[in-house]
């Protein structure tokens, strides 16, 4: 069989019940080679493959102008199988036709993407050129939101998991009439200072619900914010007046369902029936290497059924807009499971010559394939030209209006009924805490029994609780070990979602997105997750997120040491203190007492822009007679005051807290001046003034020592001259007395370290 390529490429302008597909009769063209058809659609993978896989895929919509003719051709054939330089599946599909105002519509979306990338010349269109038209259907015919107010409560969210094709979601966000993007700064795109940063940036652009970038964490954000969506309506809404009704829209990729991460949030929504959760799968099968195959070959759809998802496919994602609609219909229909619609799309649809191949997944497409893809289109426009119609179809100032005004009566129309509810509604959404909720918090003598800060801080949760009604979480089932239980609440489940304690199981790292994006929901929600210390490693981007996203997780973290014993060094932390004091806005608390981690607590819960991670002890613990709340917000101070000026200075955290304060007094019996410095928290120590950091580590003393089971790694910026207790290996499998003994954490060898450094400095 011979091929030509078509002499006219884009669908728009066939005939409404005109078939268009790579097996109709096409006109000739220019050159190309002809090949057979391959046997399989893995027959030509290995090194050898490209030309052989790229000519699986000449039954991709004819809008490419595939270059393909026989030598000699003189009238026109049959199409087969042709050689060309795309790497995605075959093409076969009929295109339907779109209507010319709702085709500008999505060329508008796919020509702001083409143009920033090209004008960054850093970026990826391909994502945005072949998703536009879900997105244009999502966004123009579904959602409900107010560009004008991007945090209204009841708006619908969308998150774009896949978040290096961002441009997608900020041309969404210009042309529906959201303030954060204006025409002007459409070609800012990736530049300093711009609002469109290479990832979305929820800090950055109002209208980005959360931060992505890093695959599959969008996904797990997604299952959170409908987490957030399914609870609140289960405390608040009535069976005559609904407050909370809103859906979750997420669109991801290959890579996302490639990431583990997804599987751990998808087998969570799908156990909680996260009815208003959608997901959209922009299944492309192409990645940075190439065609999925040679890596991605299972079946998405069968695992999302056997995890409990209702699956749709929608076979043309491209043209058939009908499919799309009635694939989101039938989704909304589906109440008691989360949807995820496969909807198949050729990546970079519209460029002749880099669709349907990785050219066009990571990179601008170039001046001349950007011009190719103009005349191929029909688009006319100059670069970040939108055609008046367009925004008049798009914008939905007038809409988004409307639906937030309509929600307004509808909760004043429940405040009047139910005002109790309507009043803490309206609190909860504020965002705001209640006045005197510190109050709550206990205070330790050193009467009261010692304990270890895992039960000082299941204490705190149970005090708390009671008083803030928008705090949830739990643990990955860890819950007994952790001590995260909120002992007056069940279990939130799919027909228990009014409850606040959240059962996570084994899957920390989507724990660690879900906790996040309840605190991003933005409705006032404070949101905890625990595990045991060492398994922050299974969820550390997770954790980054929080950090980056600027949102204020609580992660409680227990088995904090060497002092876990028997389990050994799998279990134990070594590196994790410094690793999580060297994360950009995360706060590392290592309470030492039940003062401490009250301390701990009050300064977690009044961050909400800032995450702080606990490390908690297993072991018990005395409470001392000078710790306190105070003190603890300031990061570190003086539990023992010498006479003077110190001699000498102590510094301890958590379980070592307490020997650093038995040396502190041994060596002031002895007549050694000691100072014992207690420092919870490097960050909040480092942000007071000099004044403070002056009075509690003077610059003048240079014997200092510091003593914490971990490793020693960072103690230097307080103690500069070496005197630092601590474990610089992995620990060991014996019981903590024996291990402490081993790495000199105790008194005597505080009080011998003490004693060498006044010798050196004297």
């Amino acid at each position: 069989a011979k091929v030509v390529a078509p002499g006219h490429s884009h669908f728009t302008h066939l005939p409404h019940n005109a078939p268009h597909t790579m097996e109709m009769i096409m006109q000739k063209s220019v050159t190309a080679k002809v090949v057979a058809p391959t046997a399989s659609a893995s027959a030509a993978r290995p090194a050898k493959a490209v030309a052989a896989r790229a000519s699986k895929a000449l039954g991709r919509s004819t809008f490419m102008g595939a270059k393909a003719v026989a030598p000699k051709a003189t009238k026109a054939v049959r199409a087969t199988k042709a050689v060309t330089t795309c790497e995605g599946r075959p093409w076969t599909l009929p295109e339907k036709a779109i209507d010319a105002d709702t085709l500008e519509c999505i060329n508008s979306i796919r020509f702001l993407a083409i143009d920033a990338v090209e004008k960054a010349n850093s970026g990826h269109p391909g994502l945005p050129m072949g998703c536009a038209p879900m997105t244009f259907v999502l966004f123009n015919e579904y959602m409900k939101f107010n560009p004008k107010n991007p945090y209204w409560f009841n708006r619908d969210r969308f998150v774009l998991s896949a978040g290096h094709g961002c441009m997608l979601h900020y041309s969404m966000l210009h042309l529906t009439g959201f303030e954060s993007v204006k025409k002007e700064d459409l070609s800012t795109f990736r530049q300093w200072e711009s609002v469109m940063p290479g990832h979305p940036e929820n800090f950055v652009t109002p209208g980005i619900e959360v931060t992505t970038g890093p695959l599959g964490q969008g996904i797990a954000n997604a299952v959170g914010l409908a987490v957030a969506e399914k609870h609140l309506a289960g405390v608040y809404n009535k069976p005559d007046s609904t407050v909370v009704d809103h859906y979750t829209y997420v669109i991801m990729g290959d890579g996302c369902n490639m990431e583990g991460i997804s599987s751990e949030a998808a087998s969570l929504a799908g156990h909680w029936g996260l009815g208003k959760l959608i997901a959209f799968y922009d299944d492309n099968s192409i990645s940075i290497d190439g065609h999925t195959d040679i890596s991605f070959t299972e079946d998405v759809m069968a695992r999302y059924e056997a995890m409990n998802w209702h699956t749709i496919h929608v076979e043309d994602g491209n043209t058939d807009l009908d499919a799309l609609r009635k694939a989101i219909e039938d989704a909304k229909a589906v109440t008691d499971k989360p949807t995820l619609i496969k909807v198949s799309t050729l990546i970079g649809y519209g460029s002749p010559n880099k669709a349907n191949s990785h050219a066009v997944h990571g990179a601008a497409l170039g001046a001349a394939e950007v011009q190719a893809t103009r005349d191929n289109l029909k688009w006319e426009y100059a670069p970040f030209e939108i055609p008046e119609s367009v925004y008049k179809i798009m914008d939905k100032t007038e809409a988004g209006a409307k639906w937030e005004a309509e929600w307004e009566a509808t909760v004043e129309e429940y405040c009047s009924k139910y005002p109790e509810e309507g009043k803490a509604f309206k609190a909860q959404i504020s965002g705001e805490l209640p006045e005197g909720w510190e109050d709550a918090l206990p205070v330790f003598t050193p009467e009261d029994k010692g304990d270890a800060t895992r039960n000082h801080s299941q204490t705190m949760l149970n005090k708390l609780a009671p008083v803030i009604d928008g705090l949830i979480g739990g643990s990955a089932d860890l819950a007994p070990s952790n001590m995260t239980l909120m002992k007056m609440f069940g279990d939130f489940q799919k027909d228990t979602p009014a409850e606040r304690n959240v059962r996570y199981g084994v899957r920390e790292h989507a724990m660690g997105a879900v906790a996040n994006a309840l605190g991003l929901h933005n409705s006032g929600l404070i949101s905890y997750c625990a595990t045991f210390f060492i398994f922050t490693d299974y969820m550390r981007s997770a954790m980054r997120m929080a950090a980056l996203s600027e949102i204020g997780t609580l992660f409680v973290m227990t088995h904090d040491s060497i002092g876990l014993g028997e389990d050994g060094p799998t279990h134990q932390p070594i590196e994790h203190l410094a690793s999580f004091r060297a994360m950009p806005n995360m706060l590392m608390m290592r309470p030492g007492d039940g003062n401490e981690t009250a301390g701990a607590y009050a300064v977690a819960v009044a961050n909400r822009k800032r995450p702080t991670t606990m490390a908690l002890s297993r072991q018990a613990m005395p409470n001392l007679p000078t710790t306190s709340i105070a003190g603890t917000k300031k990061g570190a101070y003086t539990v023992l005051e010498s006479k003077g000026t110190p001699a000498v200075i102590i510094m301890g955290t958590g379980t070592e807290l307490q020997y650093a304060y038995e040396a502190g007094q041994k060596l002031q019996a002895e007549g050694v001046d000691a100072r014992v410095v207690s420092m919870p928290c490097w960050e909040l120590f480092d942000e007071q003034d000099a004044e403070y950091q002056e009075s509690v580590l003077p610059a003048g003393v240079k014997a200092r020592v510091s003593i914490e089971a971990g490793s020693t790694f960072g103690w230097a910026k307080y103690a500069p001259n070496g005197f630092s207790i601590g474990v610089d290996t992995f620990g060991a499998s014996a019981p903590a007395g024996k291990l402490y003994e081993h790495w000199g954490l105790t008194t005597d060898n505080v009080v011998a370290k003490a004693k060498e450094a006044v010798k050196t400095f004297a």
